[in-house]
Order: structure tokens, then sequence, then C-alpha cells
């Protein structure tokens, strides 16, 4: 690996956690309330909001979306894909858990839970949408906050940084299939090319502006590119808490019916989180890991990259959908889950390293 990259990751993944991403779920909270009284106040603003489209595309959120995700995936050096071999166990275990045991756990959870436990106090007709949302959740392994896990357990930078550039990778290629074989076991049926158009335009698209403006900083140097994400922090979240007022203005009369429904969907989510960090903590353990490598491999599996799955609902199903709306259950369960996650690790160090 280049010392670029090498300093490139360590920038990366050492960066600390801010207090404005330590309280995400209360601004996400707060984005609810101001959602749906907005909603409640100017139905016809937000009626002629949804109606900006092309293509099925809603202008105004494919414009925030990709204020989201872009400067996410700025971050993200695809040279670090060398640095897998110097980790080839931990690196299997995170491609295990994140594409062979997440996705389809979380299908079946959707399965259990939503269309049969759940299902007498849910809206009929919003049952196959809730776990379509789930799955999207799932199938999208965590891009961004995995670097702020990694830095507070003390995970090895370079290799959180490659496990993210390849998971990357795989999901521009993996993402589109496994979502529709995952629809398509839980009978729900996605056209293909309005898939394929999601993943074109928030996977595909972004990666490949994100690296050509990522080359593009790090000509100007390795200072012009440090200023210039640090200046970019705050677009993401911003952006991402702009959406959420958006979609809660259009969820708002399904809300304001049925309150439960929020803490419904995060009963799987919470599952999943705690089964799959667990899986993969435990199974870098077997095959006798480092517990800074066991961290971020567990920590990705736990994680998920919202903000793709957010666009690719509301792209898919709508504003008004529950697809829409269980992903951003996940949004507003993310930190504090992951922050009680860290928490575990950090404190089963000892256990850890007696194996």
């Amino acid at each position: 690996m280049s010392a670029q990259c090498e300093v490139t990751g360590k920038r990366a993944a050492g960066a600390p956690m801010s207090g404005f991403e330590r309280f995400l779920s209360v601004w996400v909270a707060l984005c609810i309330v101001v959602g749906v009284a907005l909603g409640q106040w100017l139905p016809g603003l937000f009626q002629a909001i949804g109606r900006l489209e092309v293509a099925q595309v809603n202008l105004p959120v494919g414009v925030l979306i990709w204020v989201m995700i872009i400067p996410m995936l700025v971050k993200v050096d695809f040279g670090a894909l060398g640095e897998v071999r110097q980790h080839i166990k931990g690196i299997g275990v995170t491609l295990f858990v994140n594409w062979l045991v997440k996705p389809f756990s979380m299908a079946f959870l959707g399965w259990l839970f939503i269309r049969h436990l759940f299902a007498p106090l849910l809206p009929v007709d919003q049952i196959d949408s809730y776990i379509a949302g789930l799955i999207l959740l799932a199938a999208a392994p965590c891009t961004a906050m995995v670097f702020v896990w990694s830095r507070l357990s003390g995970g090895d930078p370079l290799f959180t940084l490659s496990q993210v550039a390849l998971n990357d990778s795989i999901m521009v290629l993996a993402f589109a299939p496994l979502v529709a074989f995952l629809l398509g076991l839980s009978s729900i049926t996605v056209p293909w090319a309005t898939l394929l158009i999601s993943v074109g335009l928030y996977i595909i698209i972004p990666v490949l502006l994100a690296q050509w403006w990522r080359k593009a900083l790090l000509s100007k140097g390795q200072a012009a590119f440090d200023a210039a994400m640090e200046k970019m922090g705050p677009w993401s979240i911003t952006a991402l808490l702009a959406t959420l007022v958006l979609l809660f203005a259009f969820q708002g009369e399904a809300i304001i019916r049925q309150p439960l429904i929020i803490a419904l969907l995060a009963v799987p989510i919470l599952i999943q989180v705690f089964f799959n960090s667990a899986l993969a903590y435990w199974l870098n353990r077997v095959v006798g890991e480092k517990h800074n490598i066991a961290c971020p491999s567990a920590l990705i599996g736990a994680s998920n990259f919202f903000e793709l799955a957010v666009a690719a609902a509301i792209s898919l199903f709508g504003f008004n959908s529950g697809a829409a709306l269980a992903t951003v259950v996940g949004v507003l369960i993310e930190v504090p889950v992951m922050l009680l996650v860290v928490h575990v690790v950090n404190r089963s160090r000892g256990w850890y390293e007696r194996a």
C-alpha cells in the first residue's frame, strides 16, 4: 500500500465522533415532529414537491441524496483494497456476515415479525412495503459511520478502510440482484428497470463522481483534501435531515393514526444489529484475528448505509411507502444502538484476548 493511502486511512478512521453525530437520533426525532407538523399544516406544498418527478425520480430528493452520499464516498480510498490480503481472515468474516448472513437474516426477521407476529397491529396494505424497507436497509453495508465506530473501539484504521472499499466495490455489482432476490423470496415484485435505475443513480454515478472529486482534491495536496473534508462534513447530515423532514411530512397521517408502527419496525432492526455484531465478533475470535480487527469487522456487520437505503426506498416505493418509513427507523436507532455495541466490544476486550 502507498504511503498516501496509509495516511488517508489513518485520517479517515481516526476522526472522532462529533457532538452533532453523537446526538443524531435526537435530530431525527425532531425531524419527525417538524415533518409531521408541516405535513399537516401545509399539505398543498408537500403535494407539489411530491409531483416534481422525472422518470419516477423526485428531483428535490434526488439532489438531497447526492449531497448525502457523495461526500461520504469521497473519503473511500479504493487503493486500500491492497490491504485486504493483510487480514484475510477478518475480511472473510466481514464478507460472510455482510453478504451471506445479514440480508437473509433481515428477510427472515421481516417475515417473522412484520408478516406474522406484528401483522394484526400494522396496516395490511403496507406490510410488504415494510419488509422491503428492512431488506433494503440490510443489503447496504455501512460506508461512513463505520469509521467513527472503528475509532471509538480502537479499530485498525487501514483494515477499516480496506473493508469499506471492498464492500463498496461489491455493492456496485451485488446490491440490485441481492435486493431483487430477497424481495422475490418475500413475494414482493419490483421492476428490474426501476431497481437498476436506483443503483445507477445512488451507487454507480455517486461513486464515479466522488472518486473523480477525490483525485482532484488530492492532486492539490493532503492539506487541501483535509480542509475540503472538514467543510463537507456537515453536508451529508444536513441533507439527510432535510430529506427526513420531507419524508415525515408525507408519512405524517399514517404516524398520527398508528404511532406504534415505529416501535414495531425497530424490533427486527435491533435484533439484527445485536445478532450480526455478536456473530462477527465471535467468528473473528474463533479464527484468531486481533481485537482491533474484530471490532471494525463486527461493527460494519451491524451498521447500515442507511442513506442509500432511504434513497432506494423512496425511488422504488415512493415517499408515502412503508419501505421509506422502515429505512428511516433504521436511521433513528442507529447511533444509540451502535454506541452500545461499541461499549460492549470495548468492555469485553479481556474476554476476547483470552482466546
